[in-house]
């Protein structure tokens, strides 16, 4: 016969919620990360906030940004999500495998990465009627070279992003709600 479970007031708190969104530039992430961290109660940080003014300098100026540039960039970001109490929403662009594991290891805490899916015909669109952000559209084919889309194996959530931001913040909280992920009450 299995051991009683512990009573409730034994019983180890359940581990902070963190939520990553990732995809390229103009895949949605901030406007569908503002809706769900608004339906799961959760503060929301956008990984733009993070980058040192270097970075944005280079971003703005066309040039890509390298590994060397993304590294402290990263381990802010995982900070961020280690030191928050009770959960968080972060957007972040999470390109490459050794990026999300960067996060995960700086945030020390498990990381849920959601993968916004979007076609590159519909970024072009996007990123052609953004105004006033620094990321300027011709460096989308960089982004889109250096994306490792997440594998299997990562755990990650892939959501299709191409429709409306209703339909794809509701598909990312049935995801999260398969993974036991629940919306704070109303």
């Amino acid at each position: 016969m299995a051991p009683a479970p512990p009573p409730d007031d034994q019983s180890p708190p359940a581990a902070p919620r963190a939520i990553v969104l990732m995809g390229v530039a103009g895949s949605g992430k901030t406007t569908v990360g503002a809706r769900l961290a608004g339906r799961l109660g959760m503060p929301i940080r956008d990984a733009d906030e993070f980058h040192p003014p270097a970075n944005v300098a280079k971003m703005a100026s066309g040039t890509p940004l390298n590994d060397d540039d993304r590294w402290p960039w990263l381990d802010a970001i995982g900070a961020a999500i280690r030191y928050v109490d009770d959960g968080i929403v972060v957007t972040c662009s999470a390109l490459k495998r050794a990026y999300r594991e960067r996060i995960r290891l700086a945030g020390g805490r498990p990381v849920q990465f959601v993968y916004l899916d979007v076609s590159r015909e519909s970024l072009i669109e996007r990123l052609a009627a953004r105004k006033g952000h620094f990321f300027p559209p011709n460096l989308l084919d960089s982004q889109l070279a250096t994306l490792e889309r997440p594998t299997p194996d990562e755990g990650a959530i892939v959501v299709a992003a191409d429709g409306p931001v209703d339909a794809v913040a509701d598909a990312v909280l049935v995801a999260l709600a398969a993974r036991g992920f629940a919306a704070s009450p109303a």
